[in-house]
C-alpha cells in the first residue's frame, strides 16, 4: 500500500535544514516499501547537510575529510561515514545489506544524530550563553585572549 505513506522511520530533527529535511522525509514515506532508495536518498541528504556544515559538495568523501579537518568530533565523522558507506552500497553492489530495514533504519538515526550534535546543541549551547551577564561574558573573553 502507498497511499496513505507509513513509515516507521524517526521524525527529522526540528533543526534539520530544509532541504535535507525534504530528502529525508522523501526517503521516509519510501522507506517500508524500498529501504534501498530510502538509503540513496539519505546519503543525497548527507551530502546536502556536508554542505550546510561548510563542505563544498562535489565529493561527499571530500567534504568529510575536510570537515575532519576542521575539528570534526570522531563520533559525527564515524556517523557521516555510515551513512555515506551505506548508501553509496544502495546504488552500487556490495556487501552491506541494504534490503534491510534495520540497517536503513539506523541511517535515518545517524542523521537525526549529527544534526543535533552539529545544529541543535550549538545553537541551545549557543543561546544560554548569550543569557549570561555581559560582565560575566567580557571576563570570560578576557581570559580567552590571554592564552
Amino acid at each position: 500500500m502507498l497511499y496513505p505513506a507509513f513509515s516507521t522511520a524517526p521524525i527529522a530533527n526540528s533543526e534539520m535544514p530544509q532541504n535535507v529535511r525534504d530528502i529525508y522525509n522523501e526517503a521516509s514515506t519510501i522507506f517500508s516499501a524500498s529501504p534501498r532508495a530510502a538509503a540513496a536518498l539519505l546519503r543525497l541528504g548527507l551530502q546536502e547537510l556536508c554542505v550546510h556544515l561548510g563542505g563544498k559538495g562535489r565529493n561527499i568523501n571530500d567534504d568529510i575529510a575536510s570537515l575532519v579537518e576542521k575539528g570534526l568530533p570522531l563520533i559525527v565523522q564515524q556517523s557521516l561515514d555510515i551513512v555515506r558507506v551505506t548508501g553509496n552500497e544502495a546504488v552500487h553492489p556490495g556487501q552491506i545489506d541494504v534490503d534491510s530495514t534495520e540497517t536503513v533504519g539506523s541511517l535515518f538515526e545517524l542523521i537525526n544524530i549529527i544534526v543535533e550534535y552539529m545544529i541543535a546543541m550549538p545553537q541551545k549551547v549557543s543561546g544560554i550563553y548569550k543569557k549570561l551577564p555581559a560582565s560575566k561574558l567580557a571576563e570570560i573573553e578576557k581570559r580567552d585572549a590571554e592564552k
